[in-house]
Parts: C-alpha cells; sequence; structure tokens
C-alpha cells in the first residue's frame, strides 16, 4: 500500500473513534425525559443554584451543616445564611424563632443563636452578680431592648445593658419615684413603665422622663398588673381584679371592678383582648384559675378542679389566645389549652425538690424557664420532654426565692432577695454543667 494511502485510512479511523466516544459522551450526559426528549444531568454539587443549595441546607443537621460549611468557600458563605439554619433554629431551644416562626433576634445570626442554644441544653454559662443590696426585697424585672428595668423598694431604675462585658452599668440612667410604699410589679408598653405599688396606687412613667399620672386602684397592694390594647388590668390583695381605661380621654377610669372572694397574686389579659385570667390564693373558692369576660367583666370558666387549699397561683403567662401556662404553690407548671379541656391541663410539669415556682418565663416555642422558692434555684424546661432539663444553682448566701427571671438568647436575668444575677451563655466556664 502506498504512503499516501496508508495516511487516508489512518485518518479515517481516527474519525470513527473520535465519533464513537462523542456518541458515548452524549449518552453520559443526557439521560431519556419525557417523550424520549433528552435532558442534562448535573454533575456536580456546586452546579447547583443557591435556592436549591437552601432547600437541600434545609434538611441537614448541625453536625451536617458545619461539616458542609468547611468544604469551600462558596458553601461556607451560603450555610451562612439565616436560611440554611431555619428549620434547625425552630427546633432548638431559645433561638428566637417562635412556634409560628416569628424572630425575635433578626439582628443576630442564626448560626450564633443556634450555637448559643447547645450551652443552654448543656448548662454551660458564666455567672455573675452585677447588683447587690443589703436589705431583703421582692425587686420585678422587665427588658427592653439594651435595658434592663429593676424595682428596687418604691423606686424602679433603668440600667444599661453591657453584653459585652458579661454585665451591666451600675449607675442607673434614670430613676422612677413616685409610690410610697414598695413596687410589687411593673411592666412596659412602647412609651410609658406601668406600676403597681403596695400604697394600692397605679403610677404610669413616661419612659426616661419624669413625667407621670398616679390614680389609687386599690384599698389594699396591687399584688399584679397587666395592660393591652388600651386597658389595664390589676389584681389585690383586697380581692378584687379591676380594668381600667388607658385613653387619653378616659385615663384611670375604673371599666370594672371583679369580686374575686380571695386575694389576687397573678393576672394577664388574652392576646386578641377577649377575656383575662387571675389566679388566687385558693382559700375561698374551688378553683384558684379563672377566667373572666374582658367586655363585660363576667365569668367565663374555671380551669381545673381538685386545686389543694392554699395552692395559690403566683404566676400567669398566655402563649396564644387559647393556651396558657401557670404556676404556683402546688409546686406544679401547667400548660391549659381551652380549646380542648378546662377541667383538667395538656401537660404538667412538677418541680423535683417539692418547691413553691414563684415564676414562669417561656421563649415562645419550646423552652420554660422557672424560679423556685428557695435557694435561688433556676430550672430550664422542655416542653416536648416530661423532666427537668437543666437546674441553676445559683450562688446565694441564703436561701431566697427567684422573685422574677428574664431572659435573651444569650443572658438570663434573675431578681433574688438581694441580689440581680446574670447567666452568660455565650461566654461559657468549662466546670458548669
Amino acid at each position: 500500500m502506498t504512503q499516501p494511502a496508508k495516511r487516508r485510512l489512518n485518518s479515517t479511523r481516527t474519525k470513527e473513534k473520535g465519533s464513537r466516544i462523542n456518541k458515548g459522551r452524549t449518552k453520559a450526559r443526557y439521560s431519556q425525559g419525557p417523550k424520549n426528549r433528552p435532558f442534562p444531568v448535573m454533575t456536580h454539587f456546586l452546579e447547583l443554584p443557591d435556592d436549591i443549595i437552601f432547600v437541600i441546607c434545609s434538611y441537614l443537621d448541625t453536625k451536617a451543616l458545619c461539616r458542609l460549611s468547611q468544604t469551600c468557600l462558596r458553601l461556607h458563605h451560603l450555610t451562612n445564611y439565616d436560611s440554611a439554619w431555619r428549620r434547625i433554629a425552630k427546633k432548638c431551644l431559645n433561638t428566637g424563632i417562635t412556634h409560628d416562626g416569628l424572630d425575635l433576634f433578626p439582628n443576630i445570626s442564626l448560626k450564633d443563636r443556634v450555637k448559643v442554644s447547645q450551652n443552654w441544653k448543656r448548662g454551660l454559662y458564666r455567672e455573675d452578680a452585677p447588683l447587690k443590696w443589703k436589705k431583703n426585697l421582692l425587686p420585678w424585672i422587665q427588658l427592653d431592648g439594651d435595658i434592663l428595668y429593676l424595682s428596687q423598694a418604691a423606686d424602679i431604675r433603668a440600667f444599661k445593658l453591657q453584653p459585652e462585658k458579661y454585665s451591666l452599668k451600675r449607675k442607673p440612667l434614670v430613676v422612677y419615684t413616685g409610690h410610697r410604699e414598695d413596687v410589687c410589679r411593673f411592666l412596659l408598653t412602647s412609651s410609658h413603665i406601668i406600676s403597681g405599688g403596695g400604697d394600692g396606687k397605679i403610677i404610669l412613667h413616661q419612659k426616661l422622663s419624669n413625667f407621670k399620672i398616679e390614680f389609687s386602684a386599690h384599698e389594699q397592694e396591687v399584688n399584679c398588673i397587666d395592660c393591652l390594647g388600651g386597658v389595664i388590668l390589676s389584681g389585690s390583695r383586697d380581692k378584687t381584679a379591676r380594668v381600667w381605661s388607658l385613653s387619653s380621654n378616659t385615663l384611670g377610669q375604673c371599666l370594672h371592678t371583679i369580686p374575686t372572694g380571695d386575694r389576687v397574686w397573678s393576672a394577664a389579659i388574652s392576646p386578641i383582648l377577649s377575656s383575662f385570667a387571675t389566679g388566687t390564693a385558693c382559700c375561698g373558692h374551688v378553683s384558684p384559675l379563672r377566667i373572666w369576660d374582658l367586655e363585660r367583666g363576667e365569668l367565663l370558666t374555671c380551669l381545673g378542679e381538685d386545686f389543694r387549699r392554699g395552692a395559690g397561683i403566683l404566676d400567669i403567662l398566655y402563649e396564644t389566645p387559647f393556651t396558657l401556662f401557670s404556676c404556683g404553690y402546688d409546686t406544679y407548671i401547667r400548660y391549659w389549652d381551652t380549646r380542648v379541656s378546662t377541667t383538667k391541663c395538656m401537660v404538667e410539669w412538677e418541680e423535683p425538690h417539692d418547691s413553691a415556682l414563684y415564676c414562669i418565663q417561656t421563649d415562645r416555642n419550646n423552652m420554660i424557664a422557672s424560679g423556685s422558692a428557695y435557694y435561688g434555684v433556676v430550672r430550664l424546661w422542655d416542653k416536648r420532654q416530661s423532666y427537668c432539663l437543666q437546674t441553676f444553682y445559683l450562688s446565694v448566701p441564703v436561701s431566697s426565692p427567684v422573685y422574677c427571671l428574664r431572659f435573651t438568647t444569650s443572658h438570663l436575668y434573675a431578681a433574688l432577695s438581694s441580689a440581680l444575677h446574670v447567666l452568660d451563655f455565650k461566654s461559657v466556664e468549662p466546670h458548669h454543667s
């Protein structure tokens, strides 16, 4: 065979081989779709668009998501977005995501909140007592952003929080005065501080100023107070609960006076303003927990039965218009749903050391925090479990109840008889577990 003929034969073989290779590649890159039409198949995870990667990330657990973030820069960037952590955050404790999906702390990364949530679950924290006083008091606290309000005797003081230093500024920003006796309870609205005192008065203080309005509300001390939607609810030792107008033209006008037949320790207004609940001392009525119509002031129903005498309700907390928590002297936290039953609670959690429970607070999702009557004990509960999750024994020289507690996603503030205690779950100490 001549040399030119050999070249033509080799060229033909090379083209046939290339054609077979290309056909093979085509089969590898395409598969049959509807009506035998080929569509491309993605061969690499990173070729997926961001939206699809976020959907995939939503099915991963915490460990898998953290490992994925370490693989490359793009995935590290994508896994820092809140959308990748939202499903995990809703299942964790105290991440600021409510049961309805509302984000209470949108300025803090969800990834960081999930990380701190593990410290709440494991009981890892740093403790401090930035404020102490010599006389035993019955303090109450409220949080408003980076300001903590604390009642001490007849005054209410506003302190600037310093989370980066695990403490607060000891010098108050403002001191609110006006009561002749101790402040029993107070709450915050967008523009005012509303307080009830041992002198039977209710005082409306304008925030960060000295302007105030006061009126006589009860013959004895105001043990509890709540405010929502233009009305104030107060309960007293004089065995009455009263509803007051907060409108500018009828401010301080009593709308209803409800004789409860027993001392009122706690009260709360329903989120939809249709009713309110009162908790009494359980000395003169079958049920210490009752629901009243807010517009007419009439009794709607009693919650529970077979309460022991003296099993008073010390705190009430609405979660939804139909569900609420209660706690008190009978050592139980109870979760009620008025749509299901008014005679039996849905769930109950018993204090392990048979101690009265002075206060409760929830993250509006899975976590409950409670303050006990002795030795400064704070307990964490997971609503999905029947037992106590964590117990924190605050450093106190003598036994004291936890009169009030509030928390953010990283700090817990507890008011005891002689000090304000702060638990920092962001900066932990290894021996606390």
